[in-house]
């Protein structure tokens, strides 16, 4: 992944004026591509690109420019099937770079907007036909909003646009400021958004009947493996976070199985490449090699923390190189400040979670690795998170899945994003596969629901009927006489992450907002933010630390809070440990 930024019809004439300012705007998300920085100037716009390399290493400088030079492309993203939609090409050009995604222009040339929908990966760009006057300018958010992008104008001037990855490299331009919606393109000849992603389970207003398919446990297993497999189209270095949960977990063991595949065929090619060379035959097989074939696993937590614990035995199990990363309650309060900076938002479990992912990004992104897999968008997917079990139906229930999933992009999404991409490390969320989430959310979700406490039920095998119980079961076998993970995994109770890494983390940013934020100041706290009035002192807090960073009110709107469903009667507080049911289950066990 990398960081785009655009200015989009300027006045003619004041382009070349403005380029040290895109520059120098654009430079406050440099974190997100280290690796190289280009711009491109046109007539009337600028695109400015912060490169992170991972595939094409060696030839994908961007801004990527067509072979006729009339289509200009900036990309933040991975495309899994570039190679096929290059092979569909009716008129190929020569392509310039190895780059995934040098193909977009060319399927812009072929499709027009159409070409969104052939997209199988996670990005955000924006394109410019220069072909035309004024520019043609198309940009587009994948479907789930996996990577972040913004869009903004100034009111004295709302006929030039900015987009960038990041709030913080327009927010000084715009005084209207909006997340850019996933699974929509904006095409400036129309001046209007329009929706390319529409699955057959997203709209739950259009469609009151919630999908009646029975779980079909292979075709979700298989997929998933897909998934994963895809996401390790990788030049560099890479890894995986092992929370110990049971969403990264199963990734974990998966990308180890298909990570064993790989340096078998690795070492297939090199043998063939030794053996060609030895001959003085020419080396028809040009794709880089991957350079690092053993999968490493990552884990982070306060000394004792629930999840290292866990993480420890599933890198056991899979034998993964295990890296633990150990980091105490004031080093994450030192680094608040830093994350919400980087997060851009002042959402409460966001800022929770994202803290220890921040501090672990940089660990591993000093260890020379660049990509990870995580384990994101299960818990929406599958109802995983502990509220689900007040859920009265399977209605309501999948209503809050699909709006879940919908929203990933403000929470969860956002917080894997820019946690890792601070440090130019990016992460890849198999769970948010088209296909996966095809099958997944057409799931009944009666089979998703799950019993509680004494009242638990088992299945015919004697597993708990708890929560993923079926995205569990669908793993709960051995294809090939090898376990995916210890049961003690696999049927693992969920613990938010900010809970896992420690209990006392969530307690110590309690504590601490508590002694800072005066009652004083908290009773006037409507009269400071009448909208989105925080209702903790600890949100106070972070609210307080957002707008130091980004004063204005434009950007405050682009924040969306995280809160479990009330109607359902639980708790506000995002913690799965203000859920009845997470207590019980740990006092059965004691």
């Amino acid at each position: 992944m990398c960081g785009i930024y655009c200015c989009y019809n300027r006045k003619e004439g004041d382009v070349a004026a403005f380029r040290p300012r895109a520059i120098a705007c654009s430079k406050k998300q440099r974190h997100r591509g280290p690796d190289w920085s280009g711009c491109y100037m046109a007539k009337d716009s600028l695109l400015v690109h912060e490169r992170l390399a991972i595939v094409g290493v060696d030839t994908g400088a961007q801004p990527l420019v067509s072979d006729d030079e009339q289509v200009i492309l900036a990309v933040n993203g991975e495309i899994y099937n570039h190679l096929d939609l290059r092979k569909s090409l009716k008129n190929p050009p020569q392509f310039k770079t190895h780059s995934d995604c040098e193909v977009i222009m060319y399927l812009y040339k072929e499709h027009g907007t159409d070409m969104c929908n052939m997209l199988d990966g996670m990005f955000s760009f924006v394109l410019l036909d220069t072909s035309v006057t004024p520019s043609r300018l198309v940009a587009a958010r994948d479907p789930i909003g996996i990577t972040t992008l913004y869009m903004g104008w100034h009111s004295s001037a709302p006929e030039t646009l900015y987009f960038a990855s990041e709030l913080k490299c327009i927010e000084e331009e715009c005084d209207n400021l909006q997340a850019f919606p996933p699974g929509h393109f904006y095409d400036s000849d129309k001046k209007e958004f329009t929706r390319y992603y529409n699955p057959t389970w997203w709209n739950t207003d259009q469609d009151p009947t919630p999908p009646t398919n029975p779980a079909d446990l292979t075709a979700i297993r298989e997929t998933l493996e897909m998934a994963v497999r895809k996401r390790l189209m990788s030049e560099v270095p890479y890894g995986v976070l092992l929370s110990g949960g049971l969403d990264s977990s199963l990734i974990a063991s998966i990308a180890a199985r298909e990570t064993d595949k790989l340096a078998e065929e690795q070492e297939r090619r090199r043998k063939a490449h030794r053996e060609a060379q030895a001959k003085g035959e020419t080396i028809t097989d040009d794709a880089p090699l991957a350079s690092w074939p053993q999968l490493h696993s990552f884990a982070v937590g306060l000394e004792g923390a629930p999840d290292l614990i866990a993480a420890r035995k599933a890198a056991d199990m899979l034998g993964t190189v295990h890296h633990e990363y150990h980091f105490t309650v004031q080093e994450g309060l030192d680094a608040i400040d830093e994350v919400i900076y980087h997060l851009e938002t002042f959402d409460v479990t966001t800022v929770r979670a994202s803290t220890p992912m921040y501090l672990l990004s940089r660990k591993i992104k000093a260890m020379g690795v660049k990509m990870v897999l995580s384990g994101e968008g299960s818990d929406e997917i599958f109802g995983g998170y502990l509220y689900f079990h007040a859920a009265p139906n399977p209605k309501d229930f999948h209503d809050e899945c699909v709006k879940r999933v919908k929203n990933l992009h403000t929470a969860d999404c956002l917080r894997a994003n820019k946690s890792t991409m601070a440090w130019g490390l990016e992460a890849r969320v198999p769970f948010l596969d088209k296909k996966f989430l095809e099958v997944a959310m057409n799931t009944d979700p009666a089979s998703k629901m799950f019993s509680k406490g004494s009242e638990q039920k088992t299945d015919a095998d004697g597993r708990p009927i708890m929560e993923k119980y079926i995205l569990r079961k669908a793993f709960d076998c051995s294809p090939d006489g090898k376990a995916y993970l210890p049961d003690s995994i696999l049927w693992r109770q969920k613990e938010q992450f900010s809970d896992g890494v420690g209990y006392s983390w969530i307690d110590g940013m309690k504590e601490h907002s508590a002694k800072i934020v005066s009652d004083e100041d908290f009773a006037k706290r409507a009269e400071r933010w009448p909208e989105s009035t925080p209702d903790t002192k600890e949100a106070y807090w972070i609210r307080d630390l957002f707008e130091g960073h980004f004063p204005t009110d434009a950007a405050a709107k682009t924040a969306v809070r995280w809160v479990p469903k009330q109607e359902w009667g639980v708790s506000a507080d995002p913690s799965g440990r203000a859920v009845a049911i997470h207590t019980a289950a740990y006092e059965e066990k004691a």
